[in-house]
């Protein structure tokens, strides 16, 4: 597969709804190799043969079947059938507690990058199902053949969305189905409590669909809301590839699939001189100083910043009057995110105030190519202005990998890969990016 489809626009299109599975399946039809997903299920300890997929034929549409094998005799659509994979409080051996899935993502060999996109999938729906079972997000727990389920659903898209890479996601509005199912709780209402919760948190359209079915799962929720950053609906762009991922049930009306589309933004490219917009190059920076809290509690303060929109977080060390030492944060996160991050700011922090201001910034755009070098492919971050590269450098995380596969000093991959952004630097001197560079 070319890797074209890599570092472009993203959009979900949902008009059947999105689960776990779904989003598995498209993305493998779409092109991400499978095998980015399953080395992902195997670095969280669950195996290499957890992932199932084939392809299947919906309503006339060819798309791809996902599914994920909880257990030794199970059958593609089973996973789904009569489980319950809502959260709970209960502490009887059926059951994993979140805590414990936090621990097993974050003490994974999966590259930190994914992790983060893992815990921002899974935070979210554990968040929302703490608030609607009245419990803590650490004593929420998953029935144990839902939580192999969820796991590898959302380890298997966190690696795929990494691996894609995509500069912008976009998605229509969700439909969510409408009607009842039935639970280990009784009957519950269609959409489910905790999907509601979660799209409600990250302000996103929906419609019942039309439809007396349950369309989007929680998982697919939290998967969408923690990938979305723009809600309204697919931007003008050129199409490279489509993705088909397939539902478990026929719809008597339509196609049961997730369709996701790569492609690039029209006038992305076109673009003569980079400028400052309102819209897109304006930036909120917050800061506090905090010479009372346990510096235990950072790591937790910023990963709640980067889960409220943040699209950086640091902290400084320094010395406050009498001598105190201290620590001022600083946090970037777009204007429309900047009363959520303040709110968390206050209240994980012990800060009784903070500052902030507007900013304008000034962006490249941002492309990532695969170059090959002897230690094998290495990713290259491009810095574009006006088609032209300025800027290039290899990614740290592909550097390290092929450092440890080939056992060799990570410099020397480092060495080998920055001699190739040197050739990168002059192919788009003459002008703007071209397919040779693909």
């Amino acid at each position: 597969m070319s890797d074209n489809i890599r570092g472009q626009h993203l959009h979900f299109d949902c008009v059947s709804g999105i689960a776990g599975d779904m989003s598995l399946g498209a993305f493998i039809d779409l092109g991400v190799p499978a095998q980015v997903i399953v080395d992902a299920i195997i670095a969280v300890g669950l195996g290499d043969d957890r992932l199932r997929h084939e392809p299947i034929i919906k309503s006339g549409i060819a798309a791809t079947n996902a599914w994920v094998r909880c257990s030794d005799d199970e059958a593609p659509g089973q996973e789904g059938v009569g489980q319950d994979v809502s959260g709970q409080t209960s502490h009887d051996h059926d059951h994993t507690h979140y805590s414990d899935i936090r621990a097993r993502i974050e003490g994974s060999s999966l590259l930190p990058e994914v992790i983060e996109i893992c815990l921002r999938i899974f935070d979210r729906l554990a968040e929302a199902e703490a608030k609607l079972h009245g419990t803590t997000v650490e004593k929420v727990a998953f029935h144990e053949v839902g939580a192999i389920d969820s796991i590898v659903d959302i380890v298997g898209a966190a690696a795929a969305f990494h691996w894609l890479a995509p500069v912008s996601v976009s998605s229509s509005p969700i439909a969510m189905g409408r009607g009842t199912i039935r639970c280990a709780h009784g009957i519950l209402p269609v959409p489910s409590p905790a999907a509601l919760e979660i799209l409600c948190r990250a302000g996103a359209p929906m419609s019942d669909g039309g439809i007396d079915k349950e369309l989007c799962t929680p998982t697919g929720a939290a998967i969408m809301s923690a990938m979305v950053s723009d809600w309204q609906g697919m931007p003008t762009l050129v199409p490279i590839r489509i993705g088909y991922g397939a539902g478990d049930i026929d719809l008597p009306d339509r196609p049961n699939v997730l369709r996701i589309v790569v492609g690039k933004i029209v006038g992305q490219t076109q673009q003569q001189e980079p400028h400052v917009t309102d819209a897109h190059d304006s930036i909120v920076e917050i800061e506090a100083n905090i010479d009372d809290m346990n510096s235990e509690f950072c790591q937790h303060v910023s990963d709640e910043l980067f889960a409220a929109g943040a699209v950086d977080v640091w902290w400084t060390a320094v010395t406050m009057k009498k001598g105190r030492p201290a620590l001022v944060l600083r946090v970037l996160c777009p204007p429309e995110h900047s009363d959520k991050a303040m709110r968390v700011l206050l209240s994980e922090t012990t800060s009784l105030g903070l500052r902030f201001q507007t900013k304008s910034r000034l962006l490249l755009d941002r492309e990532n190519k695969m170059v090959e070098t002897e230690y094998g492919p290495i990713s290259i971050k491009l810095g574009m202005w006006s088609g032209v590269c300025v800027n290039a450098s290899p990614e740290y995380e592909a550097c390290r990998q092929q450092a440890i596969a080939h056992k060799v000093p990570l410099k020397q991959v480092f060495a080998a890969a920055t001699s190739k952004c040197a050739e990168l630097f002059s192919k788009t001197a003459r002008g703007p990016l071209a397919s040779d560079l693909r």
